[in-house]
């Protein structure tokens, strides 16, 4: 496959005013994409737009509306939509047990889960109506391993990844790619409240490029339902899910 050319595509990025979303639309300009930034941090976001000569849009990703108002906005701003990358996220959602807050577990399945799920029936229409385009959801590698420290964390990430990867093989005759990234822990402000702990054990942090590079492979690439794990030191690919018994 040729490398990703932004030249004439349109990219939705929802988180995208800090962080990894906001690295990846810098990426995404350079390649000669235009880019619409949807978050909650509008300061950070509007700045950014400007800077990219792209568009900002106030987006709570729990909200469906808020969603469509995104894709509407690129659509209406730029002409269409080709890529929707679903990054938006948050941590710190606990356990279930004695620390089970159930403020915090709504807010951390209804960005982190339900947000795709949003994004992704929002910004279908506009693909289409492309002929096709890339979907990539921002989960995790609590997606792929067991996480104790934060199973609501684990289980949101691990419903995107089963979201993706039933959703490649059911919109590939659309020619609409749906993928997912899985980095460990990344060097952005979710990290900021063990980011020491990581530093005094040792634990290497992923740097935004990394991820960054990582979801450029992804639209270079032409797989689909795929889970592409992102880790210091390895080069990211598609992470190789073994078969499930069948009957017998």
């Amino acid at each position: 496959m040729p490398p990703f050319d932004g030249s004439g595509k349109v990219a939705l990025i929802t988180g995208g005013s800090n962080g990894i979303g906001a690295a990846a639309a810098r990426r995404l300009a350079r390649e000669g994409a235009r880019v619409v930034l949807a978050d909650v941090d509008a300061e950070a976001g509007a700045a950014l737009a400007e800077e990219l000569d792209g568009a900002f849009v106030r987006c709570d990703v729990r909200e469906p509306a808020d969603s469509e108002a995104a894709v509407a906005a690129a659509v209406e701003r730029f002409g269409g939509l080709d890529v929707a990358f679903l990054n938006a996220g948050v941590a710190g959602s606990g356990g279930v047990g004695d620390d089970f807050d159930l403020a915090a577990y709504r807010r951390a399945m209804g960005v982190n889960l339900d947000g795709v799920v949003f994004g992704v029936h929002a910004a279908l229409p506009a693909l289409r109506a492309r002929g096709g385009g890339d979907i990539v959801a921002t989960a995790s590698m609590a997606a792929l391993t067991a996480t104790p420290l934060d199973p609501v964390y684990g289980a949101n990430k691990a419903a995107v990844v089963g979201l993706v990867r039933a959703l490649g093989p059911a919109l590939a005759g659309e020619g609409v790619r749906v993928n997912a990234l899985c980095p460990s822990f990344a060097d952005t402000g979710i990290l900021v409240p063990i980011k020491g702990h990581l530093q005094e054990t040792g634990f290497p942090i992923l740097g935004v490029d990394d991820v960054v590079t990582a979801f450029m492979q992804v639209l270079d690439g032409d797989g689909t339902g795929e889970a592409w794990y992102v880790v210091p030191g390895r080069p990211a690919e598609p992470f190789g899910f073994r078969g499930v018994p069948g009957p017998r």
